[in-house]
């Protein structure tokens, strides 16, 4: 990984005042809440791919762009500004992050990976600032691999989401209609000091069937909400489920995981055992390794009440470190049959629970729907410390939007502008020093 800075401060305020700027950059006076601004005799230079500024209701930090599949990614400010680019030796396999020690921990592509739906990747890697690698994580064959996400939990270990091959042989006793191979999905949680797996959830062992009462796993699929109906989303190339992106709940200890096939958010027990995953007992819910929860889509498990309010969705972000609804779920909604995205802020139950044909579905506390904003895959959504949503539309750019729903700041990525995710950072943050700031 090579780490470039593209430009030099004179102060690093925030307003990002610069020596210089580049020949396409705009110098504007800021779009500002009063219908009759005073005149800035300061104005900001903004890049042309900054198509909206409101100087006086925007947050000033930087955004860390992920570059969907890509081998890079750059730290942009509200200016557009590109002030820190980052390149790798491999492709993204989708989700970079800066931990809290200032290293990156991404997931990256296996290019000779034989199991290739979008987002995946078969490596994950733990980069020091000079782009050296710290560690590194490998699962790529012809049964499993890694992709989407990755997650460093409290504890020093990674999560990681692998795909899992099962067999046409192995999966028609059990009720699968599906032929050939299907792929489900599995969360594996591996200590990097001795690379070995310390914890797994399977889906594959949490199924419900209702197509033949002589196969395993028969039963009414309304009626064991806790269940993963095997057949919902049957698929020619075997992807049935299609798990996206996953975030830890440390205080309940549950993974949510966007799983985007299904239109849905499963809720999955972290405190069982390996032994208690394969169970539906055991752990601190008594569940074992069924869903705790799971919403957007009731009709996934036969549920006729109960809005639908998600059509494919990605990033299921928990609001946390004290910023504005913290506990809450922001979960960008991709809209692949409505032609645009939406942004809901959900309102997790104080206690997990999941009754047969009622309405299980959390109360929605905030959303944003925008006829501009569609991207039918990637994208999501982050709650900044001044209680405005950022968000990204992967196939377009970023959106700056306050809890009344005004716009005040949009960046075009342009032309094949693909962003995997956008993650938010002060410009203070002690994380960023391994970078100059």
């Amino acid at each position: 990984m090579k780490i470039t800075p593209t430009i030099k401060y004179i102060a690093f305020a925030l307003l990002f005042a610069f020596v210089s700027c580049s020949d396409d950059d705009n110098t504007i006076t800021p779009v500002a809440s009063d219908p009759n601004p005073t005149p800035d005799p300061n104005p900001v230079s903004l890049t042309n791919e900054v198509e909206i500024y409101v100087a006086d209701k925007i947050h000033n930090n930087l955004t860390l762009a992920v570059v969907n599949g890509s081998d890079s990614a750059f730290l942009l400010d509200k200016t557009g500004q590109k002030v820190h680019e980052f390149t790798f030796d491999d492709r993204l396999g989708n989700d970079l992050e800066i931990l809290p020690n200032g290293k990156m921990l991404g997931i990256f592509k296996d290019p000779a990976a034989t199991i290739i739906f979008g987002g995946h990747g078969g490596k994950v890697k733990i980069l020091n600032s000079d782009g050296s690698v710290d560690w590194e994580y490998f699962l790529s064959s012809d049964d499993f691999v890694l992709h989407h996400d990755v997650e460093m939990l409290p504890n020093g270990n990674v999560l990681l989401l692998v795909w899992e091959r099962i067999s046409e042989t192995i999966q028609e006793p059990h009720g699968s209609i599906n032929s050939g191979n299907i792929y489900t999905e599995k969360i594996m949680e591996i200590n990097p000091t001795t690379n070995s797996i310390v914890w797994e959830w399977r889906s594959w062992e949490h199924i419900v069937q209702d197509e033949d009462p002589a196969l395993l796993n028969y039963g009414v699929v309304s009626q064991n909400p806790h269940k993963i109906h095997i057949n919902y989303n049957p698929a020619s190339n075997g992807d049935i489920m299609h798990a996206n992106g996953f975030d830890y709940d440390e205080t309940k200890d549950v993974i949510y995981l966007s799983v985007n096939f299904f239109s849905e958010v499963w809720v999955i027990d972290h405190s069982t055992t390996t032994a208690e995953a394969t169970t539906s007992t055991g752990g601190n819910y008594g569940k074992g390794g069924d869903l705790l929860y799971r919403f957007g889509n009731p009709l996934a498990y036969d549920n006729t009440v109960g809005e639908v309010r998600s059509d494919r969705n990605h990033y299921p972000n928990l609001l946390e470190n004290g910023v504005p609804g913290e506990g809450n779920i922001l979960l960008y909604v991709n809209g692949l049959s409505a032609g645009f995205s939406k942004v809901l802020e959900l309102e997790m139950p104080a206690t997990f629970t999941l009754t047969p044909d009622v309405d299980n579905e959390p109360n929605l506390v905030w959303s944003y729907e925008n006829t501009d904003i569609f991207s039918n895959k990637i994208s999501g959504a982050e709650r900044l410390s001044n209680g405005n949503t950022l968000i990204c539309e992967g196939d377009f750019g970023f959106w700056e939007i306050t809890p009344e729903k005004e716009i005040v700041w949009k960046y075009n990525g342009g032309d094949g502008a693909g962003f995997w995710r956008a993650y938010d950072f002060e410009v203070d943050d002690p994380r960023l020093a391994n970078f100059g700031f």
